[in-house]
């Protein structure tokens, strides 16, 4: 492995609440662990997760702990080796679950799950977290939210009110307006969780937790607003246990979309009509236990699946022709692990 890395991995730990930082070869898949780095802030644990985004311009990366005083972090990510230099630390309105900057990286937008809230706090030319521009609240239990393309719509899932907030964005304010009508309803108790857009931009798709669906809608170009195209189980119909859906991704050429779900520790893969935006099973694959959070490369090559219970990842190959999952290589990890994200440095 060379020493200077061209795609660097990020994983965040609760429990032991650090970051693992690997070197990846693009061509292999193999992992080298070549920094770890804690995130301070508060001296208590980060229940369940520590969730990360970078940057559009993948200078930075930010890390929120979800425990009192509620610290998001922002790093340097060194353009040369990946390694992570800590710039500083500003609390945010409440524990998040999910954090994302907006397409300029001038603003981190925030879920929170206990809170149910919505809150978006400025990021200054630094890289730094600053003060909250906008703070609401949501329905109960908010726990995802996505910036489409062009920066002008936010998506944001609601889990205890089964709905998708619309919102529309100005960059200029920071702040986000309801748009018409201000959401898009699930099925009762479906549990809508995370969200994740097609590269074309056209749909996007959710994942449902408390019934382990998975939908697929189209986003109207005149106005962002959401239309169901279809929603599909992804566990199997002699599945007899409580659901627990977890994350979500797209591929990078749109053509597979894969979900996980931490009761029966599996990854569920489905092809997609990139015309039309729904998609059709292609298969499902065991992997780490408990996978709360996965990613997949930039080249749409290798899923990497994060276990919470498992303190483990595995790197799986995904098949270019099937999408199906052929598992590489596990590495160790340290307590918790729950969010992964793939960086190509250059």
């Amino acid at each position: 492995m060379a020493e200077t890395p061209r795609t660097a991995v990020y994983v965040s730990n609760a429990g032991s609440k650090e970051i693992f930082v690997f070197a990846m070869d693009r061509e292999s898949g193999d992992l080298t662990e070549i920094q770890r780095v804690a995130v301070p802030g508060t001296n208590e644990p980060s229940p369940t997760s520590i969730p990360m985004a970078v940057s559009p311009d993948r200078r930075f990366l930010y890390a929120a702990l979800r425990s009192e005083p509620y610290p998001a972090s922002s790093f340097a990510i060194d353009p040369q080796t990946g390694h992570l230099t800590h710039l500083g630390s500003a609390p945010l309105a409440d524990s998040m679950a999910y954090i994302i900057t907006d397409r300029t990286g001038r603003y981190l937008l925030s879920a929170s799950y206990p809170g149910s809230k919505l809150a978006i706090n400025a990021i200054d030319g630094a890289g730094r977290v600053g003060a909250a521009t906008q703070v609401l609240a949501t329905g109960p239990k908010a726990h995802c939210v996505v910036v489409d393309a062009s920066n002008r719509y936010v998506y944001c899932t609601n889990l205890g009110a089964d709905i998708i907030m619309q919102m529309r964005f100005d960059a200029g304010s920071g702040t986000v307006s309801p748009n018409t009508p201000a959401s898009v309803s699930t099925k009762p108790d479906a549990g809508p969780r995370h969200l994740a857009f097609h590269p074309n931009g056209r749909f996007l798709y959710l994942l449902n937790e408390t019934d382990a669906t998975l939908g697929a809608y189209a986003i109207d170009p005149a106005n962002g607003t959401l239309a169901e195209l279809q929603t599909v189980p992804t566990l199997p119909p002699d599945f007899t246990g409580k659901p627990s859906a977890a994350d979500l991704h797209v591929t990078p050429d749109g053509r597979f979309i894969y979900s996980s779900e931490r009761t029966t520790s599996t990854i569920k893969g489905y092809r997609i009509d990139p015309d039309r935006g729904t998609f059709s099973r292609c298969g499902r694959w065991p992997t780490e236990t408990t996978p709360r959070g996965f990613a997949i490369d930039p080249r749409g090559r290798f899923l990497l699946a994060a276990g919470l219970s498992s303190n483990a990842m595995t790197v799986s190959a995904i098949d270019p022709d099937s999408g199906a999952l052929s598992p590489l290589c596990q590495y160790g990890l340290g307590e918790m692990p729950n969010w992964i994200e793939v960086v190509d440095l250059r």
